[in-house]
């Protein structure tokens, strides 16, 4: 069953054959640079408009959805992070505020931050964390929000190729569990085929 479905989808320069993403597997985004991957997430959510043709979401065009209700159900985790001065277990609680929803326990930070392989003491200050681990303490918190749709910009591109591989099974694993549809891009095609059930793959075609 169709999740995400472009028809005659472009933005500026980039022109994007028809494409279809399948409701609850993972799809893999792969293709060259500047073929417009991450550009193609962005219009996935509505954070970007297209210049030409359509993105519908459940057979209804996103034009006609608010925008915040289609973001807490098609939720970007990009390659930015945005994270508070705070302990790691402030910031779940400041996103759970932010988005007026219940405060997670203990436990479930903690097993959330298990799944994006990011094990940090709760207290420990975000400022003091790496660029690849606040990546992953972000992935977390974005996991936690049990959107939809998870769509992932290079997640393991600042991972080591074990941790990668286990970043994708726990992850991809949760999000089968739940019938969560998960849409990845990424620029490792060993990763892409051991655990991509479906592929879509760009070339750069420009105006």
């Amino acid at each position: 069953m169709s999740c995400i479905q472009t028809s005659g989808l472009a933005y500026g320069q980039i022109r994007y054959s028809d494409l279809t993403v399948e409701g609850g597997k993972a799809t893999f985004i792969t293709g060259p640079s500047g073929s417009g991957k991450s550009t193609l997430l962005r219009l996935f959510n509505k954070t970007i408009a297209p210049t030409a043709g359509s993105v519908l979401y459940h057979g209804q065009d996103m034009d006609e959805i608010d925008s915040i209700t289609l973001r807490r159900e098609v939720l970007l985790a990009g390659q930015s992070v945005f994270l508070f001065d705070r302990s790691v277990g402030e910031n779940f609680d400041a996103y759970c505020e932010a988005r007026e929803s219940a405060p997670l326990s203990t436990a479930e930070k903690e097993n959330f931050l298990r799944l994006c392989c990011a094990n940090f003491h709760l207290d420990a200050p975000c400022v003091h964390l790496s660029g690849g681990e606040r990546q992953r303490v972000f992935l977390a918190i974005c996991l936690s929000f049990l959107p939809k749709v998870l769509m992932l910009d290079e997640p393991t591109s600042a991972l080591d190729q074990e941790t990668a591989e286990r970043f994708m099974t726990q992850v991809l694993d949760f999000c089968r569990q739940r019938g969560m549809t998960v849409v990845a891009v990424s620029h490792d095609p060993a990763l892409t085929a051991r655990h991509a059930e479906n592929v879509i793959s760009l070339r750069a075609e420009v105006e």
